[in-house]
């Protein structure tokens, strides 16, 4: 049902216009300004995780004498995810408790400090040491601006931005990814220049974003904040943590596919990435069209096309064939990331969002980070990545049933779900 300010089930504290929250300052509601400011905000975690992707042999190149330095520098690149993962739901809490957008702006201004800083830290261990802080900021910005848009708007509106969340960071990344190549080309400090691009969205986010449901928030800094509906969470909180493995195979393992049927162009593989995130992003942006159908028919639906993709990749042997399988699982990749945030955040009143965003961030990120790890052993016992994709892709699948068997409802049981 269509939410308001009469609604029974919400407090007065959070007042909206239809299904779009009001600034309770101006009386304004929440328009394209604000979703803008936080989907453009949602891509720095991207630029952390691709930007440096080219470069990497080139920043263990440049600190070729540190010992341990094979290992080290991979950790530039995925420290910042394994940080998400393990604190988001910290920076959830914080969030419920301190107000967005005051952690909002100061994340973001951090961001641009700790982001830039490899630009003139003489070490391979303090490069790593700022990648950790900017994982921490990360968390911070990406759980505020997902309950952001969660407090914002609401029904189709929010399934509208959320779906809008995956193009916007599936886009990043393939234009972060080429110009981080592009930028390493001459020096590979370079690219870090690019993480002031936070500056200016702090200065945009202190003047467009506003605080919701104010009385609500104060009250929360002096209150013992409600607990968590766990039993509601639980189940998509689960999911979601396979979800965010399936999600990565297709980005990390793609690369590696093609090599292994003999393409070593970098253009070919480069091609074929961007035509893969063209599926994810229509995926993305026909999500909120089909979100209507709810959880119980989207979150099978993003599973199976994502297992059924990732099984063909596995058998594939073509590039033809292995760039249309791409696509098929690109496109399942577009639903399962807002399929699931829906389903979990559908549950949670104005007071609990934002561990609850913080709760699904951690376990979606660390999904992302045990992925290459559960590949890899699988690559190992199996004699092949063949063998492991198509096994992956069995396994989502099997989710795709699993789900579809639990019949997910979002919302139910509730007292303060957001419908």
């Amino acid at each position: 049902m269509s939410e308001n300010v009469l609604s029974p089930e919400r407090p007065a504290e959070e007042p909206l216009a239809g299904e779009v929250a009001v600034d309770p300052a101006t009386g304004r509601p929440a328009g394209r300004a604000q979703a803008l400011v936080l989907l453009l905000s949602s891509c720095l975690a991207v630029l952390g995780a691709v930007l440096l992707a080219p470069v990497l042999p080139r920043i263990q190149d440049a600190f070729a004498d540190t010992p341990g330095v094979e290992a080290l520098a991979p950790i530039v690149l995925t420290a910042p995810a394994l940080v998400i993962g393990l604190t988001a739901m910290i920076a959830g809490r914080i969030v419920d408790r301190v107000g967005r957008k005051r952690l909002l702006v100061s994340s973001l201004v951090v961001y641009a400090v700790v982001g830039t800083a490899p630009l003139w830290l003489p070490s391979l261990e303090l490069v790593v040491a700022s990648r950790v802080l900017l994982g921490l900021t990360e968390a911070a910005i990406m759980t505020c601006c997902t309950t952001l848009l969660a407090d914002y708007f609401h029904g189709s509106a929010r399934e509208k931005y959320f779906g809008l969340q995956v193009v916007f960071t599936t886009v990043a990344a393939t234009i972060f990814f080429g110009v981080g190549g592009a930028l390493g080309a001459a020096d590979w400090r370079t690219p870090f220049w690019l993480y002031a691009v936070s500056l200016p969205l702090a200065v945009a986010a202190a003047t467009l974003i506003w605080q919701p449901a104010p009385r609500t928030q104060a009250a929360a800094r002096a209150e013992k904040l409600p607990a968590l509906p766990w039993r509601q969470l639980g189940p998509p909180l689960g999911v979601s943590l396979l979800g965010g493995l399936v999600f990565y195979v297709l980005i990390v393992q793609l690369s590696f596919k093609l090599d292994s049927i003999g393409v070593v162009s970098t253009a070919v593989i480069g091609a074929a990435s961007a035509i893969a995130s063209v599926g994810t992003a229509v995926g993305g942006i026909l999500f909120g069209r089909l979100a209507r159908r709810g959880p119980v028919v989207l979150v099978p639906l993003a599973f199976a096309l994502s297992g059924v993709g990732i099984v063909g990749l596995g058998l594939s042997s073509t590039v033809p064939a292995v760039i249309a399988f791409a696509v098929i699982t690109g496109f399942g990749n577009g639903l399962i990331l807002p399929s699931l945030l829906t389903w979990a955040l559908s549950s949670l009143g104005f007071e609990q969002r934002g561990r609850g965003t913080g709760a699904w961030t951690s376990v979606f990120f660390i999904g992302q980070f045990v992925c290459p790890l559960v590949v890899l052993a699988l690559t190992g016992a199996l004699g092949g990545l063949g063998a492991a994709l198509a096994v992956l892709g069995a396994l989502s699948l099997v989710a795709a049933v699993g789900v579809r068997l639990l019949r997910p409802v979002a919302g139910a049981g509730s007292p303060v779900a957001a419908h």
